[in-house]
Order: C-alpha cells, then sequence, then structure tokens
C-alpha cells in the first residue's frame, strides 16, 4: 500500500522559509490534501501518484492578495479618452468612472457577472495562482454587495482556487447617498455589515480611506461594525495623500495596508509595531503613471513584510498578471527577486491572515505548488510576458496550469 497519495521527484524547492529557502534535488509528498514529507529525493518514499519534476523549480502556488476581479463591463473607453486629453472630471462629469462600474455590475445577473470574471480569474492561475483574494466594492447597496461577493466564492467553486473574500462596502459613496457620506456609513454598519457576516459572504473588511474616498473617522466606524461581527480588517491606505490610515488598520491589528504611496514614518512604525502587511499595487501606480513609489527602503529597514498583488480592477490596474506584477515591483520600486517572490507567497499569505496554511512549502501545509521551468527562482521576476509554469497541485491534486472554462 502506497504510504502517500502523492509524490513529487527530480525538483528543486524554494520553500521561502528563510529567504528562497533553497532545497535541490529534493522531492515533495502529499497526504490528505497537506505536505506530508519533504526531502533529498535519494530518501523519497512509495506514493499513489509519482510526478516526475524532470529538474525543474517547485514553489508554494502563488497568492494573488489583493483583487476586484469581481465586476461587469470595461473602461477601455475612458483610457482612449484620457489619452486623448480628457481630464478625471470630464469623465466623471460624462457619468464615468467607478460609478459605470457599478451600474453595469448592478445590472448584472449572478450567471452574467460570474461569466465575465472567470477569464481573468483563469489568466492569473495560469500562472501557478492557487488562493486569489477578490473584494466586493462595485454594488454599494446590500443586495448587490451580496452578489458579488456569492460570484467571488462560486469562482472557486467552478475554478480550481482557493477564494477569500472582502466585503468592500466603504469604497465610494453610491449616487443614493451623494453628499450624506455619514448616512451611508451608517447603512454600511448597520444594515450590510450584519447581513453580510450572517450570511458568511466576506472572511474581512476593506475601505478605501481618502480624500475621494471616506475619512478616517468614518473609517473607524467600519472597522468599529467589523470587530463586532468578528471580521478583521484591512485598508486602501495612503495611495493619494497620507490620510493615516495606516496607522488606524494597526491599531485595530489589520492583517494589511494596501497602495501605500503617501505613507508616512508614523505609519511604517505602527504597522511595524502591529505586524501588519504592506501591499504593494505596481500596476496601479504604472497605470496611472504615478510618480511618488512607496516607501519599500523605509518599510524594509523596519521590518514590516511586503506583499505585491495584481489590483485587478478596470479602472486602475486592469492587470490578469501577477508575474508581470512581481517584475514591475522590482523595476519601479527595487524590490530584490526574492521579496517578490516572498511577496506572492509567504506575505501574501500573511496578508490574508492564512499563513498557518498558505505561502511556504512546510510539512502540515495545504499542497498547493507550481512547477517551474526556470534555472532559478529570480527568473519569475525577470522575464516578463512569458510564462513558464508547467504544473500546478491544488490542494494534492495535480492539474495543467491552463484551465478550461465552463460554456
Amino acid at each position: 500500500m502506497a504510504q502517500f497519495d502523492v509524490l513529487i521527484t527530480n525538483v528543486h524547492l524554494a520553500t521561502m522559509v528563510d529567504g528562497y529557502g533553497q532545497q535541490r534535488d529534493s522531492a515533495i509528498a502529499v497526504r490528505d490534501g497537506r505536505i506530508a514529507w519533504i526531502g533529498p529525493m535519494a530518501s523519497a518514499p512509495n506514493a499513489a501518484l509519482v510526478h516526475d519534476g524532470r529538474g525543474q523549480w517547485l514553489t508554494p502556488g502563488l497568492i494573488d492578495c489583493h483583487t476586484h476581479i469581481v465586476h461587469a463591463g470595461n473602461r477601455s473607453d475612458e483610457f482612449e479618452a484620457r489619452l486623448n486629453g480628457a481630464t478625471y472630471e470630464d469623465i466623471a462629469r460624462a457619468g464615468g468612472g467607478i460609478m459605470s462600474t457599478v451600474r453595469a455590475t448592478r445590472a448584472a445577473s449572478d450567471a452574467q457577472l460570474l461569466r465575465q470574471s472567470l477569464p481573468r480569474a483563469a489568466s492569473l492561475l495560469a500562472e501557478g495562482v492557487t488562493t486569489l483574494e477578490i473584494k466586493s466594492g462595485y454594488g454599494l447597496t446590500l443586495e448587490d454587495e451580496s452578489k458579488m461577493l456569492r460570484v467571488a466564492r462560486q469562482l472557486g467553486q467552478v475554478l480550481p482556487v482557493n477564494v477569500v473574500t472582502t466585503f468592500l462596502g466603504a469604497h465610494a459613496l453610491p449616487p443614493e447617498y451623494a453628499g450624506r457620506a455619514d448616512d451611508y456609513v451608517t447603512h454600511i454598519c448597520d444594515v450590510m455589515l450584519p447581513q453580510i457576516a450572517e450570511h458568511c459572504l466576506a472572511d474581512a473588511v476593506d475601505a478605501f480611506c481618502e480624500r475621494i474616498g471616506f475619512s478616517t473617522a468614518q473609517t473607524e466606524r467600519v472597522f468599529a461594525a467589523a470587530r463586532q461581527h468578528g471580521l478583521p480588517v484591512k485598508l486602501h491606505a495612503e495611495q493619494l495623500s497620507d490620510q493615516r490610515g495606516a496607522e488606524l488598520v494597526a491599531r485595530y491589528q489589520g492583517l494589511s495596508a494596501d497602495h501605500l504611496e503617501h505613507l508616512s514614518a508614523a505609519g511604517i512604525e505602527a504597522m511595524a509595531t502591529a505586524g501588519t502587511v504592506a501591499v504593494l499595487l505596481p500596476g496601479a501606480y504604472y497605470f496611472l503613471r504615478d510618480t511618488t513609489p512607496p516607501p519599500v527602503a523605509a518599510l524594509r529597514a523596519a521590518g514590516v513584510a511586503m506583499a505585491v498583488a495584481t489590483d485587478c480592477n478596470p479602472g486602475t490596474s486592469p492587470m490578469t498578471s501577477l508575474l508581470l506584477a512581481m517584475n514591475m515591483a522590482c523595476t519601479l520600486w527595487r524590490l530584490t527577486p526574492q521579496e517578490a517572490l516572498a511577496g506572492v507567497t509567504i506575505h501574501a499569505a500573511r496578508a490574508l491572515g492564512r499563513a498557518h496554511d498558505l505561502g511556504s512549502l512546510e510539512v502540515g501545509k495545504a499542497a498547493d505548488f507550481a512547477l517551474w521551468d526556470i534555472a532559478r527562482p529570480a527568473d519569475l521576476s525577470y522575464a516578463f510576458g512569458f510564462n513558464p509554469c508547467r504544473a500546478v497541485v491544488n490542494g494534492g491534486v495535480l492539474r495543467d496550469p491552463v484551465v478550461s472554462l465552463p460554456a
């Protein structure tokens, strides 16, 4: 009788324990969907299914810890209009911007929303992504935010990927509450959040704390309500200005503060003390042609863990390549390739509160891997427009990285 369910032999491991955690000429065994043994190839045990890794590299499955994948429509017309000279205000006055996505998402049925979201998720899966965070935030009513979160959960049932959902009701002010932001926050706290928590639709709560979003005081009301319902918090913080959002989310022991281009020294200190992860989103920085980078060197010096994500969304980061996000983080912001890979594995897992189960190759953790035809781990950040993923293991099940979408 076989000792293990699956054995992958003849691989070099980047365990992501202590740097890359390289182990050459190794094997890894799976039992009941968990990593059960890691060791030298010469000592490999028996297994029901044996896969020859052909000397390729095996990493933890990649984790995209900040996305807005579930939405309807796109905004390429606005992209073109901006390049033809239109301002953001021009586009907003014409009914564009985030509200165009809100209208399209509200009008879409569950099935239509799922159908439009599937190709975006499949693109990420083809690059070795095994865990995906998906936010709401384009519905802005209880019914439509719930719809987005249901579809996000459904993506995890239709595709071989772990989906972590985040309620982002405090993303923008809906037209029904124009001029009444405090009333909308009350609606989030007293009506939306309790229902979403009761139906187990969200794993965390997020907000957009910014001059064009919600104030620090309004955001804190959302965080306090999340705490009442036992949900961890994270925050879109310091993207356009320093609103001291990072300090706020750290005070609530938040999982992450995301964007952070205008992060202050006080915010860095607060995050370091709380263990709050910095999620870096180079796609939005690139797409918006920003010129203020996040303070990577200061975050590094303070020992703040840095994750990297696509921020896949229709308005500011229509990107479905986590490998490209890694390259951007290195070329634009000077992360090292090792930091970039940690940013989409072990630190991304921390940003989702899942480091106990995901993000590194360790006995007892979930058997989520990606197999790469590369010479060394740095290749994953080095080459862009190139996908060397050759196989993926999700929960101990070996699959091709390219998945078939339902008709």
